[in-house]
């Protein structure tokens, strides 16, 4: 055997060695750093709501799953449709992996969306993941006057939400800019949870931005017994058991092939329905344990099981899917960037 082969032989081996011995070490570091430790999970939503339903059943078994076997706890920030949560995760959190942010993705894509400032930048979080794709809907209380979401093109609908950034405020103006739907949203509820009691009560006829699976595990008499209708589905593809109802998609209503672009990048936040985030500068070994963990959780036996019973959706996205994910909304077109920004921009309601 030729000496320089055995050379680069004996090489490779010792490279594959130290990288091996390498990864350990970042590992022990990792886990020695957790133990013992408490990561809080700060939710941009206030409680009871499916955000926080989400987010307390990922933390239930998460700990588990992060070296060194830290507890995880849940602390309530809602306000400004989670760009409250995501401010303080970006600028005020500790950057060393003991804290987490559940936010909504509306907080994601905000910034590209909207004029109104906001205190994070999505470039920079650090993206654990999604804990599953979402289909937002609008519903409505079956004693108001619209019927279907061909109604709400000519006929006022009262809807319940929370503020700008939020998907139940967002998407209800989007579709009011781009469709000419008549949606008067009500706003300042701190979230869902708000929003389906001004429902009950009678505050509101309806809501929009909310998702499906949310709705249907938190209130099931509704449909059951017909006192709520879903009007249309938010998404490009849909849920299964929507579209087997029936249930229209509103880009079907879309005038023209740009209509239905934008109203697509709008609405690709439900891809990434639960996303989870870090703030910038958390090494990287640790971001890279927390990502392994944040998908081990979720498919672990147990937390399925629970989510089962829960009548819970759980499909997640790797936190490095949903970064590329953010950074190729972020190179969107500008021509239809504007467009989009143009129709989530308030205007006055009359």
């Amino acid at each position: 055997m030729p000496i320089g082969f055995c050379v680069r032989l004996v090489a490779a081996a010792v490279g594959a060695w130290l990288s091996a011995a390498g990864m350990a070490a970042a590992q022990d570091f990792v886990e020695a750093f957790f133990k013992g430790k408490q990561v809080s999970m700060v939710v941009g939503s206030s409680s009871g709501g499916g955000y926080d339903t989400y987010a307390r059943l990922l933390a239930r078994h998460f700990g588990g799953a992060i070296p060194g076997n830290p507890s995880v706890i849940v602390q309530n920030m809602s306000g400004a449709g989670s760009n409250r949560a995501a401010g303080y995760i970006y600028s005020v959190a500790p950057k060393d992996g003991t804290a987490i942010g559940a936010i909504f993705p509306g907080a994601v894509l905000q910034p590209l969306l909207s004029d109104v400032p906001v205190a994070h930048d999505p470039n920079k979080l650090v993206y654990l993941g999604s804990a599953n794709s979402d289909v937002y809907v609008c519903y409505v209380r079956t004693d108001a006057p619209v019927k279907s979401f061909k109604d709400v093109l000519t006929q006022e609908l009262i809807i319940g939400a929370s503020n700008p950034g939020a998907t139940t405020y967002d998407l209800p103006l989007l579709l009011n800019s781009i469709l000419g739907a008549k949606f008067r949203i009500v706003t300042g509820y701190p979230g869902s949870r708000e929003i389906t009691l001004a429902l009950e009560r009678g505050e509101v006829q309806g809501a929009c931005g909310m998702g499906w699976t949310g709705i249907e595990l938190l209130y099931p008499d509704w449909f059951a017994k017909d006192t709520v209708r879903v009007l249309v589905q938010l998404s490009a593809r849909g849920h299964p058991d929507l579209n087997k109802r029936g249930v229209p998609r509103a880009g079907e209503f879309a005038r023209d092939d740009d209509e239905r672009r934008v109203i697509e990048l709008v609405f690709s936040q439900g891809l990434f329905g639960r996303p989870f985030v870090l703030p910038p500068g958390v090494p990287p070994e640790r971001v890279a344990a927390l990502r392994q963990g944040f998908v081990r959780a979720l498919n672990d036996k147990s937390l399925r099981s629970e989510a089962e019973k829960m009548q819970f959706d759980v499909e997640p996205m790797s936190g490095d899917d949903l970064q590329k994910l953010v950074s190729d909304l972020y190179a969107t077109p500008p021509r239809l960037v504007e467009r989009a920004r143009q129709a989530l921009t308030p205007k006055p309601q009359r």
